[in-house]
């Protein structure tokens, strides 16, 4: 039970550190350059790098730590991802950042 415990406070951790860096890249990316205000560029990159340097400094935190980190920084990105896909005239809010959910109307047949 205790190794399972130990793999899952693992998998938080990355899940955590590989959302931090897709935000980061999503700034980068020449598509998304234009589409997200400056102001939101610079509150993404300062909790991206708040998120990097948190992991560096608490490599043994607890796993709810880091559901809890995930969850904070999802909900700064979210309605900023969210407006630059309105921006870009559609898509799914989220699209291409992991665990965020699918997209609508995707289910099974009636």
């Amino acid at each position: 039970a205790e190794d399972e415990e130990k793999r899952k406070t693992i998998q938080a951790k990355n899940e955590l550190e590989n959302m931090a860096y897709q935000m980061r890249n999503t700034l980068d990316d020449a598509k998304f350059k234009d589409m997200i205000k400056d102001e939101d560029k610079k509150k993404v990159q300062d909790i991206v790098k708040e998120t990097i340097d948190w992991i560096d400094n608490n490599p043994n935190a607890e796993r709810q730590e880091f559901d809890d980190k995930k969850k904070e920084i999802e909900d700064v990105w979210r309605p900023i991802i969210t407006a630059a896909y309105g921006a870009a005239g559609g898509g799914a809010p989220g699209a291409g950042m992991p665990n965020m959910g699918g997209m609508p109307g995707m289910g099974g047949m009636p």
